[in-house]
């Protein structure tokens, strides 16, 4: 994966405002499962952030230790207009997989989806995840669930459960991934919401 060629093809993206998948607001089941969380001193990643409405509502609750990084500065700086306040050193404009830490959860917005589907960029998107979670760290958020097209700048890039268990149950333990009961509605029956655990 060339990082100059994806840095230029997600700011093209947000610069077009070609961001359909750009709802404005954190999705459904993400917030849902942010509001059973109850330790606001854990450590959590949004890696391909984007616009980050997932932090920005998790750092309204009180959640101070979140860091979102994406690829493209633009959504970033977005971010930080609308939320001066955020710390500056948890704003990061970099590649995800040079990216290095330690997290209790990491958030996942369909970040998956995003990459050309080859083995090369599934097998390390897996192996990132799991080295930047602690121990019993947990990765949880959703995939999307549609087929794969023969377009390879068709993006988001579909897939299915399977598929992705393939990936990532070198890593994790399945605690639970199923088809999302609370997508909002152009994404209803589109979506895997899943929680896995570090091994």
């Amino acid at each position: 994966m060339d990082t100059d060629t994806e840095k230029g093809y997600w700011t093209a993206r947000y610069k077009n405002k070609s961001t359909g998948w750009d709802i404005g607001y954190p999705s459904t089941p993400l917030k849902t499962y942010i509001d059973q969380l109850e330790d606001k001193a854990i450590r959590i990643l949004i890696p391909g952030a984007g616009n980050g409405y997932e932090a920005e509502y998790l750092w309204s609750q009180g959640f101070n230790n979140v860091t979102l990084i994406d690829i493209a500065h633009l959504p970033l700086s977005t971010f930080k207009k609308r939320n001066p306040d955020f710390p500056d050193k948890q704003v990061i404009h970099g590649n995800f997989f040079e990216h290095k830490g330690r997290y209790d959860l990491i958030l996942e917005q369909t970040f998956f989806c995003s990459f050309v589907p080859t083995d090369e960029n599934r097998n390390r998107y897996a192996k990132q995840m799991a080295s930047l979670l602690k121990q019993n760290g947990k990765l949880v958020g959703l995939w999307f669930d549609f087929p794969l097209t023969g377009d390879m700048e068709k993006r988001p890039f579909g897939g299915n459960k399977s598929l992705y268990i393939k990936y990532l149950s070198l890593y994790f333990e399945t605690i639970t991934f199923e088809r999302c009961y609370n997508s909002i509605g152009p994404r209803e029956g589109k979506e895997l919401f899943g929680i896995f655990k570090k091994n």
